[in-house]
């Protein structure tokens, strides 16, 4: 039988929140969060697609996906009349990672909340009053 220690670890709770369509394909999560906040960052999906050591490909096909299933633009050229092109976030695209950061913290503090509700520090689940 295992001792009880007098000073127990502090546990925690994680998970991982993200947004399907019906058919359970991907719409956005952390990922898709990330590469837009590089997009932003840097002017550039190539350069966010080095940063995350990734395909220009793949990520311009996560972009894609995410457009098609949503049916809105995230990411479009930099209208800045050269030939170098560069990229730039749609409102839309500001708008729905603004939403998802929420809706991330949120899920965050009710599961935080929830863990502590329902056990105790020694990872015991608290007995109900009856």
């Amino acid at each position: 039988m295992a001792s009880s220690d007098p000073n127990p670890r502090k546990l925690s709770i994680k998970s991982r929140v993200w947004i399907e369509d019906e058919q359970g394909k991907i719409v956005f999560g952390a990922g898709r969060l990330r590469i837009l906040e590089l997009v932003e960052a840097h002017g550039s999906i190539l350069a966010a697609a080095k940063e995350l050591q990734m395909s220009y490909r793949a990520v311009w096909g996560k972009i894609k996906a995410t457009e098609d299933r949503l049916g809105q633009t995230l990411v479009r050229r930099k209208p800045d009349g050269t030939t170098r092109g560069g990229s730039e976030l749609t409102p839309f695209a500001q708008t729905i990672m603004q939403g998802f950061r929420q809706l991330q913290t949120q899920a965050e503090a009710d599961a935080d909340q929830l863990f502590e509700h329902i056990f105790t520090p020694d990872l015991n689940p608290k007995t109900p009053p009856s």
